[in-house]
């Protein structure tokens, strides 16, 4: 894959995991909320290590 192409996989994982974050405040379930934030949060995780591979060389 290219990397610009890789480069918009990464932005949208982030602007996923953003949405999510927006939404677990939202909500007022307890439940919900928490597994909503622990979506984004891998989703912010995955999309760091997106960008880790990219800047490495690494073949991703």
């Amino acid at each position: 894959m290219s990397v610009a192409r890789e480069n918009d996989r990464a932005q949208q994982m982030r602007e996923k995991a953003r949405h999510m974050a927006e939404a677990a405040e939202r909500t007022s379930d307890p439940e919900q909320r928490r597994r909503l934030q622990e979506k984004a949060r891998k989703l912010r995780e995955q999309s760091e290590q997106q960008d880790g591979r990219e800047n490495s060389g690494l073949p991703v």
